[in-house]
């Protein structure tokens, strides 16, 4: 008893709580005991007060689980490594080993072509005296356009009237046909522009071709060198070295070389900004039309990205002009997500269920590519040519799969509009840099200093054109400043702001603090106390 105060009743107890208490009004509840109107008033405001408290309480709560995020913006000016630049010749060329199967396709595409518009292509497209590339050291293979592989006749061009056409004038659309295993289901793979038409369906053939292709062979290593490509190269007014970039090839857009691809050479440590700091280089840009109707742009492929980070040129990038000097300035913005709770992102990768096919590290595009690859062998039964295979898997190959074209376009529509679970299964990463571009165009060399130019490169680098037409290129790529501008998610209600938010609310409604909030579940522990003695108290009673 001198631990534990003991009260005759419950009443005892709720008055001396209303009058010591620091809770604001509940004192008027006893002492205007005598007036039965301001009793009730008293107790309808304090409740009425408590409702709208919790009501606060229940708003804040929901808003704080919706873990909303404000963006905050910071610039940063520090020295940085220079970004990776990947430049491609646009050329891409024939393979030896499947040189006559390319030959009878452009056969093929100049009767589809002919058959369309009535135009004889042979004499100004088709050169089927090009140089190809061959691979040493396997003869044991041999040429694969011996082998059983034939073109298929199924997928012919065909022009078709367009019945959505409300404009009231003659329209067509030029398509193939594409068909599943039974063929019984069918669909025509159409577009509104013939031009589109044609490529998409050479582009179809040339996959099953370059399937034959054995998957250990690195076509990079039997291209040419970069020194038939980059006439010079200049880094911050330096000459750029051999470790500076690596090599690969892209079925579309030809041979491609990466400057600064993993980002830990100290020599592209960019200190200044302007374009005398910046990356030169002279490009050859002239297209021997190795391929024609694959690549059908004259000019050099460049794209700006983030180091160890493979370059999805088809998606981004820009073409470079033969005969032109462009100037290129970059701005470089750094995006810093939450996720967790607040967002869906990832570090690294790690945490992602899509294991990536490409050995670089994480990117959105990569993850698609590979998700999509993956379903492509899981539900075609092979893989689509222009994206890495996984363990065990074949590329596709119409002499094989004869649905595999009807398989894939139907899921990369499904991909497309976001019927594919791959855009929930890919998260951003948490940490990325973005680079915002300008570009600025001049004629180059102009007309009194292309003489001396091209005699320079001849007896410099090699340079031995003597085409006509324009076939040389110069692009410079700098930073405009060395600021970059940093973008960060951060909670909009954290925690501390939770709990100083709830304490703004106890004191509007009842003027009162934490030790308030003691006084109240000390009320409810006595009312339990005194509760059980009561119980206690009436056992006893009963056994007496």
């Amino acid at each position: 008893e001198g631990l534990i105060e003991f009260y005759d009743s419950f009443k005892d107890m709720f008055e001396f709580f209303c009058k010591n208490t620091t809770i604001h009004g509940t004192i008027r509840l006893v002492c205007s005991d005598s007036n039965r109107m301001k009793t009730a008033f008293w107790t309808l405001l304090l409740l009425a007060s408590f409702g709208m408290l919790y009501w606060q309480f229940a708003l804040m709560f929901s808003q704080y689980w919706a873990y909303p995020v404000v963006l905050t913006m910071s610039m940063h000016s520090e020295p940085k490594m220079f970004p990776a630049i990947t430049i491609c010749n646009l050329d891409p060329y024939r393979f030896g080993l499947v040189s006559e199967h390319l030959v009878q396709l452009d056969h093929m595409a100049e009767e589809s072509i002919t058959f369309l518009y009535g135009i004889n292509t042979s004499a100004s497209l088709f050169h089927t005296n090009e140089k190809n590339i061959h691979v040493k050291d396997l003869s044991s293979i041999g040429n694969l356009s011996r082998s059983s592989f034939k073109l298929s006749q199924n997928f012919s061009l065909l022009r078709m009237p367009d019945h959505n056409n409300r404009s009231g004038k003659k329209h067509s659309t030029v398509g193939f046909k594409l068909c599943n295993a039974t063929g019984g289901n069918c669909f025509y793979k159409t577009y509104s522009s013939g031009m589109d038409a044609i490529l998409e369906w050479y582009r179809f053939h040339y996959m099953n071709i370059m399937s034959q292709l054995p998957v250990i062979i690195n076509i990079s290593d039997h291209e040419e060198q970069i020194e038939d490509m980059v006439y010079s190269c200049q880094y911050d007014g330096e000459p750029c070295r051999p470790s500076d970039y690596v090599h690969f090839h892209h079925p579309v857009f030809g041979s491609c070389y990466t400057f600064n691809s993993k980002g830990t050479d100290p020599f592209w440590t960019a200190t200044k900004p302007g374009i005398p700091y910046g990356l030169s280089l002279i490009l050859r840009a002239e297209q021997k039309d190795h391929i024609p109707l694959l690549s059908t742009v004259a000019g050099v492929k460049v794209m700006i990205h983030n180091h160890n980070q493979t370059p999805f040129l088809e998606h981004e990038g820009f073409d470079i002009r033969p005969g032109i000097a462009t100037t290129i300035g970059i701005q470089q913005d750094e995006v810093n997500r939450l996720g967790g709770n607040y967002g869906k992102c990832t570090t690294n990768g790690n945490d992602v269920n899509v294991k990536l096919l490409y050995n670089n590290s994480y990117t959105l595009q990569a993850c698609l590519h590979s998700c999509f690859q993956h379903i492509m062998v899981r539900k075609c039964g092979c893989g689509y040519y222009y994206y890495p295979l996984p363990p065990g898997a074949e590329y596709c190959n119409y002499n094989k799969q004869p649905a595999w074209g009807h398989c894939f376009y139907q899921l990369y529509n499904r991909l497309r509009n976001h019927h594919l679970n791959c855009f929930d299964q890919c998260p951003k990463p948490c940490r990325e840099s973005l680079y915002k571009v300008s570009a600025g165009t001049a004629k180059w060399p102009s007309a009194k200093s292309q003489d001396w130019i091209r005699q320079a490169l001849r007896h410099q680098n090699g340079y031995n054109s003597t085409s006509n037409r324009l076939d040389i290129a110069k692009v410079t790529i700098f930073y405009q400043q060395l600021n970059y501008e940093s973008v960060n998610e951060s909670p909009l209600l954290s925690e501390n702001l939770l709990l100083s938010s709830m304490g703004s609310q106890w004191s509007l409604w009842f003027g009162s603090s934490v030790l308030s909030v003691v006084e109240m579940f000390e009320l409810l522990i006595d009312t339990l106390v005194l509760s059980l003695l009561f119980c206690y108290q009436r056992l006893r009673s009963k056994k007496t």
